[in-house]
């Protein structure tokens, strides 16, 4: 868990709203990884906006902005056992519970992308389309997405022939294929059906 802090800014809590987002719900590999921000209204941000509409290099920019420039942020995660044991949906609500938790401020309202809220301690709404409406979402958005995405490159070093760093692990044709030759790694969600007719191939020929 990564967390920025800004302790001078502890007194205006309850005045602050805290955006939230996940990034790798549908990947068949690799953590699925949330972010909070509490933006500062003093020190607004240009350009915020849903990750994915966002290319590489302006994301990474507006990466370090985020984190010189919000009250507080936290990026989190979910794991790939967590995953599988949980299903990908709690999961997810898990890693935001654990993103909004980090914060070093707490916030009055923490508003959520998508149509439903993880349990937290404070008030809680749900903006579909979210990181297109809400901009402490957008830019929770943006940690979330940079954090992932840097890590499946670093999985393309340790795991080469599955075009991870390109991917970012999603079932595209290039991942599929390479998963049915090669098979799954420890990284892999079993729990997701291409995964797990993956593993059963594997055991089928070890037997």
């Amino acid at each position: 868990m990564q967390i920025g802090l800004d302790f001078n800014l502890v007194d205006l809590a309850e005045d602050l709203v805290a955006g939230v987002d996940e990034v790798g719900r549908g990947p068949l590999c690799g953590a699925v990884v949330t972010a909070a921000v509490i933006l500062d209204p003093a020190r607004p941000i240009a350009g915020l906006n849903d990750s994915k509409k966002l290319t590489e290099a302006r994301r990474e920019k507006l990466y370090d902005e985020i984190c010189e420039k919000a009250l507080s942020w936290c990026i989190a995660r979910a794991e790939v056992e967590e995953i599988d044991e949980l299903n990908i949906l709690h999961a997810t609500m898990l890693a935001m519970q654990r993103a909004v938790e980090g914060l070093s401020i707490t916030p009055k309202l923490a508003m959520i992308d998508g149509n439903r809220c993880p349990k937290l301690a404070m008030p809680a709404e749900a903006v579909v389309k979210g990181d297109s409406k809400v901009p402490a979402i957008a830019a929770a958005s943006i940690l979330a997405k940079v954090s992932r995405d840097r890590e499946m490159a670093a999985f393309e070093l340790i795991y080469p022939g599955y075009g991870i760093g390109g991917h970012k692990g999603y079932p595209t044709p290039v991942h599929l294929e390479a998963l049915e030759r090669l098979g799954p790694t420890p990284i892999h969600r079993r729990s997701f059906g291409p995964v797990r007719r993956a593993w059963e191939a594997r055991e089928a020929t070890e037997i």
